[in-house]
């Protein structure tokens, strides 16, 4: 279902903000919304891969980026 390039996908998210795509045709599962076109596969891969920069999960990034800067304690 994924591999098939006449499909139309939509660019998903999760509240973590990873990204995926999603067979336009179904209904999202639980946890995911819309974001970004909605298209063929290699058009919304090429979305996610320009918007999704920082691959790491939003629980993730969030402590990093209060951390102080220059790793001293």
């Amino acid at each position: 279902m994924f591999d098939d390039e006449r499909r139309e996908f939509r660019v998903v998210v999760n509240h973590e903000e990873q990204f995926s795509i999603w067979p336009a045709d179904r209904d999202l599962p639980l946890g995911w919304r819309a974001t970004g076109p909605a298209g063929t596969r290699a058009e919304c891969l090429a979305h996610i891969d320009e918007v999704w920069t920082d691959l790491r999960p939003l629980s993730v990034r969030r402590p990093a980026a209060a951390e102080p800067t220059g790793g001293q304690r």
